[in-house]
């Protein structure tokens, strides 16, 4: 009895000198949530991304906190970069939906070709993480099937290992593709969403530039440059304008 003591101790010591700070703050967040105080859980979420730490339950169960506390643009903000951390994730697709259908700015897209649809798919599949791991499968598959060849003695088995290290090149050129592509999105490419519940967009950046349209909060914006406090977006149908830089935030 007195070693499973001392068995248990340990172990306690061990989960108390790997805890972190912010996985203690996670945990009160999720506290403070259950108990339906949207703020407070907001609030210790925040910290911790403000601390450099992120994932997709994290940003989810942000959004879920800045969801009920009726602030729609942060809300649609953590959903978007939760789905960019976890693509294929039901629940953050979901949530973010619903959130979206409460914007007051109804954009018209103009529908892609299912070509363009089937793409755009296929890139948000994995994140540049999920690619990487996949081009890395392909390699080692690539290495064991070239070594299969050398190794064996079997006509049949060389034969086969020959069809499958080229099968396995073709996959690991196709998602080295990909890979590249996902980066340099991502290098490239930014966008945001307005957090403020209404916005006024400039035609140049300028406070004293002529008004060209009117956002309102959580709807999403491509990042296109920058000039000082000023970002120039770009709407889904096409439109352009300036905002300031502390009316929206990077997803």
């Amino acid at each position: 009895m007195r070693k499973i003591f001392i068995f248990s101790f340990l172990l306690l010591c061990i989960n108390i000198s790997f805890a972190s700070p912010q996985d203690d703050l996670i945990a009160k967040g999720n506290s403070f949530y259950q108990s339906g105080n949207f703020a407070q859980a907001a609030e210790l979420y925040q910290q911790v991304v403000t601390a450099g730490y992120e994932s997709p339950v994290l940003y989810y169960n942000l959004g879920n906190s800045y969801y009920r506390l009726g602030k729609i643009g942060y809300a649609i903000l953590n959903y978007e970069r939760a789905q960019k951390l976890a693509p294929g994730d039901e629940d953050i697709a979901h949530n973010l939906a619903l959130a979206n259908s409460r914007i007051v700015d109804k954009i018209d897209n103009i529908p892609p070709f299912f070509l363009f649809k089937w793409w755009e798919s296929l890139l948000a599949f994995f994140t540049i993480s999920g690619w990487t791991y996949t081009a890395y499968l392909f390699y080692i598959l690539v290495l064991l099937s070239i070594g299969l060849f050398f190794f064996t003695k079997s006509p049949f088995r060389q034969k086969l290992s020959l069809y499958s290290a080229a099968g396995f090149i073709l996959l690991l050129i196709i998602t080295s593709t990909l890979l590249a592509i996902r980066m340099n999105r991502e290098l490239n490419y930014k966008n945001g969403v307005v957090i403020e519940q209404a916005v006024t967009v400039k035609l140049s950046p300028d406070d004293k530039s002529t008004d060209a349209f009117v956002l309102h909060e959580g709807i999403k914006v491509r990042l296109e440059d920058k000039v000082n406090d000023w970002v120039r977006i770009r709407l889904k149908d096409g439109k352009i304008g300036w905002l300031p830089e502390k009316d929206l935030r990077t997803i």
